[in-house]
C-alpha cells in the first residue's frame, strides 16, 4: 500500500530524514517510535508533500507520488491527523466533517460510520470546534480524516493532551479499522504502551534514521520500549 524508500530531508543544511525505509500495509498499523525531535513529524509530513523530499522515493498503491501536491495525495487515498490536531475552531463540528470531503461532489453526505465510530460527535453537530474538549476534538480530526474514505490513515500523535478514557476509545476506533482490511495505518505515537498495544508492524527512529523494525508482536522481547524511553 504504502512505501518510502530510502527517503533523504533537509531543512536548510540540516539532514533531518536519513535514508529511512518505511512500509504500511492494507489490515495493518505501522507504528513509528522515537523521542522527540528525531524527525517522525518531518516523516509525515514529507509522506502527504508538505514538505519536499531530496531524494529517495515513495510511492502508494503503486504509484509513485514524490512529486505529487498534498491534494493530490488526500484524493488518491491519503487521510492525514496532524500532530495538535488543527481543526477549524470557528466552524461547526458538522462543518469540519464537510471540510474532509472539500475534494468530492458538492452535496456527499458525511458517512453515518463516522458517528458510530464517534457517538459525541453526532451530539454536537451544532458546537464550535473550539469550544470542544481536547479528546472530542481529537476524535473531530479523526473523523474529518476519515469521512472520504481513505485507503491510508496517517496519525501524529493522537494521544497528546486526551484524557485516558478517551485514548482507550481512539485506540478501539484504530483497531477496529485496521482489522477491517481495507485501509493502512501509519501511527507516530510517544505512548509507549498505547502504541505496543496496536503496533503489528513497528519502526524505531534516532537522528533521522532507522535503528529498529520489525513485527509488533516482537517488541517486548527486543525491550524496544529502552530505546525511546527518555
Amino acid at each position: 500500500m504504502l512505501e518510502v524508500k530510502d527517503v533523504n530531508q533537509y531543512y536548510g543544511g540540516s539532514h533531518i530524514l536519513r535514508n529511512v525505509n518505511l512500509r504500511a500495509e492494507l489490515g495493518q498499523v505501522t507504528v513509528v517510535l522515537g523521542r522527540n525531535g528525531v524527525g517522525k513529524t518531518t516523516l509525515l509530513k514529507s509522506l502527504m508533500g508538505l514538505v519536499p523530499i531530496k531524494s529517495g522515493g515513495i510511492t502508494f498503491n503503486g504509484q509513485p507520488i514524490d512529486k505529487a501536491t498534498p491534494y493530490e495525495r488526500a484524493r488518491a487515498g491519503m487521510g492525514f491527523v496532524p500532530q495538535g490536531r488543527e481543526i477549524f475552531a470557528r466552524l461547526t463540528v458538522l462543518e469540519n466533517l464537510q471540510m474532509g470531503l472539500a475534494y468530492k461532489p458538492g452535496g456527499t453526505p458525511i458517512p453515518a460510520e463516522l458517528f458510530e465510530l464517534f457517538p459525541v460527535l453526532k451530539q454536537m453537530l451544532g458546537r464550535r470546534g473550539g469550544d470542544l474538549s481536547g479528546g472530542q476534538q481529537q476524535q473531530l480530526a479523526i473523523a474529518r480524516a476519515l469521512a472520504a474514505g481513505p485507503k491510508l490513515l496517517i496519525l501524529d500523535e493522537p494521544t497528546e493532551g486526551i484524557q485516558p478514557n478517551i485514548i482507550k476509545d481512539i485506540g478501539k476506533v484504530i483497531r477496529m479499522l485496521a482489522d477491517r482490511g481495507d485501509m493502512a495505518i501509519v501511527l507516530v505515537e510517544q505512548y509507549y504502551d498505547f502504541a505496543e498495544a496496536l503496533a503489528d508492524q513497528y519502526v524505531v527512529m534516532e537522528r533521522g534514521e532507522v535503528i529498529a523494525s520489525g513485527p509488533g508482536s516482537e517488541m517486548q522481547a527486543k525491550d524496544i520500549r529502552q530505546l525511546v524511553a527518555i
